[in-house]
């Protein structure tokens, strides 16, 4: 399927947006326009939750972007995961970009790892070692490793991952969601090629990151 199936809000905001707009509604019945400030947050939280359909490239050797955002670091490290050399692609998400995490590949997960820790910045390179994070180390079908990673932000206090060592994985499918601003780190193997640069906008699914 070329287009991811979900809903045009993302499950994880119905929440807040049905109290949001319950909330603005009882102000507006009780108070009118003093209600205004409200309906602009409801406003708020309907555009971060948004969850809109992605157009999946299929080229074979393709990394797609796993985030929205802005692409913040493209530099030669070490994967800490894995412990080996690797090509670090980080895309910025601020609160007005989607939030909902899109696999970068097809493959099979080997590991889910959680890491408790700070709420940093997120587009501060320290945000990698130091932040709450959660990495899935995946394995394509032609044996390839990469790990992709959530990063909280200094707002994000909630990393939500839907997928379990063993789990198969198909590129563009939804496998996570970071609520209200973060990061993720893409790390591939050093053969790989970087088709962004800093400081470039991408796109969930449709911005292809690298080339293997």
């Amino acid at each position: 399927m070329n287009h991811y199936p979900h809903p045009l809000i993302a499950r994880e905001g119905w929440p807040f947006l049905a109290i949001a707009v319950i909330v603005s509604a009882a102000v507006t019945y009780f108070a009118g326009w003093w209600s205004t400030p409200l309906w602009i947050i409801t406003l708020f939280v309907l555009q971060f939750f948004r969850d809109p359909a992605r157009t999946i490239p299929q080229q074979a050797n393709a990394i797609l972007s796993p985030a929205d955002g802005r692409i913040v670091v493209v530099e030669n490290t070490i994967d800490p995961y894995r412990n080996v050399e690797a090509l670090k692609i980080s895309v910025f998400m601020n609160v007005f970009n989607v939030h909902s995490n899109r696999s970068p590949v097809d493959g099979t997960i080997q590991k889910v790892e959680y890491n408790a820790g700070s709420f940093l910045n997120a587009a501060l390179d320290k945000a990698s070692k130091e932040n709450e994070r959660n990495a899935v180390l995946a394995k394509l079908d032609n044996g390839v490793e990469i790990t992709f990673v959530q990063i909280a932000g200094l707002v994000a206090r909630r990393i939500l991952c839907y997928k379990k060592a063993g789990d198969s994985l198909k590129r563009g499918e939804r496998y996570g969601f970071i609520r209200f601003g973060s990061r993720v780190d893409v790390y591939l193997p050093t053969s790989a090629r970087a088709k962004v640069a800093i400081g470039d906008i991408v796109s969930a699914t449709e911005t292809i990151l690298a080339e293997l």
